[in-house]
């Protein structure tokens, strides 16, 4: 076994101990000293079966998809989200999903008022997640989800409890404006539970990229369905499509998609047949944004029946 990963399990190790002097009741901490000690006795075994099936994977030369029991999984392009919460305080509708292809951060969002709540999942492939485990067995403001030790933060009112529910994704549930604000966020982060893949299928999916553009992230957000906006990324690229007209304050004639739009700085834009607003934005070269532009394909058929319940 390496050293960092020693060192990880000896922080692991003592954050659960220091845990388990705290705690009124011990019982549910210790079980999750067992549960590590027997993590440990497994790992040899786990990393040879680990290896046979990267052989596998090469020989027969195609790529490992995990999925879900008895669930047919999304297209390969359609951007899809994997955790939800079992429980939402009274009155929060969801107004936000976020996800994208390989590392890209899973986000959905509720709101009450001025109230919010957001659930987020991360990858462990992200160098800036990756060490979770670590931070998270450093600090202080420390307590249990699933026997698994998190962190949480915040005050009465807004609170931050981040935890690591396997190797692969490191999650954050986020409470803002709400009264007791650290007791909502452990309820809801103790009723998060793995889903069926939960694909986000908006107005728009990016066609054929110019060279040097690659997707990044699809968002649909609105507080109803008729005034959901779905929003594309490629960075430095950016599309949506929604209700509402672009500033067109200088614009100029252009043509988009075969018919005539406007162009600004740093922005083309053309209303579709049904009478929605396509508009793609970014500091690349106009003609690049045409392109992009043109080669998005919109769905007359989105699914936005989520959106405020």
């Amino acid at each position: 076994m390496s050293q960092p990963a020693r060192d990880t399990e000896t922080l692991l190790r003592d954050s659960l101990e220091r845990l388990a002097e705290r705690a009124p009741d011990g019982h549910e901490v210790r079980n999750a000293l067992v549960r590590a000690r027997q993590s440990r006795r497994r790992r040899p075994r786990l990393a040879l079966a680990a290896v046979a099936a990267a052989v596998v994977a090469v020989t027969v030369g195609v790529s490992v998809v995990a999925t879900w029991p008895s669930q047919v999984p999304p297209a390969a392009s359609e951007p899809v989200l994997g955790y939800a919460p079992g429980w939402l305080p009274d009155g929060f509708t969801e107004q936000y999903r976020s996800a994208g292809p390989e590392r890209a951060p899973q986000v959905r969002r509720w709101f009450a008022g001025p109230s919010r709540i957001e659930l987020t999942a991360f990858s462990t492939k992200d160098p800036e997640w990756s060490a979770t485990a670590l931070r998270i067995a450093a600090v202080r403001d420390q307590v249990l989800v699933h026997g698994r030790v998190a962190m949480l933060t915040g005050s009465t009112t807004s609170a931050v409890l981040t935890w690591s529910p396997d190797e692969t994704h490191v999650l954050r549930a986020e409470v803002d404006a709400v009264p007791s604000a650290k007791a909502v966020a452990q309820r809801i982060a103790d009723d998060v539970s793995q889903s069926r893949p939960i694909p986000i299928r908006g107005e728009a999916r990016f066609g054929p990229l110019p060279a040097g553009l690659r997707e990044t992230a699809t968002t649909v957000s609105g507080m109803s369905a008729g005034e959901a906006t779905t929003t594309l990324e490629a960075a430095p690229v950016r599309v949506t499509v929604g209700a509402a007209s672009p500033g067109l304050g200088g614009s100029v004639p252009v043509t988009v998609r075969g018919v005539p739009g406007a162009a600004a700085a740093d922005l083309v834009t053309v209303r579709l047949a049904s009478g929605r607003w396509l508009t793609v934005s970014g500091k690349v070269p106009r003609a690049e944004l045409v392109a992009v532009a043109g080669a998005v394909v919109v769905d007359p058929s989105p699914d936005y029946g989520w959106i405020g319940s």
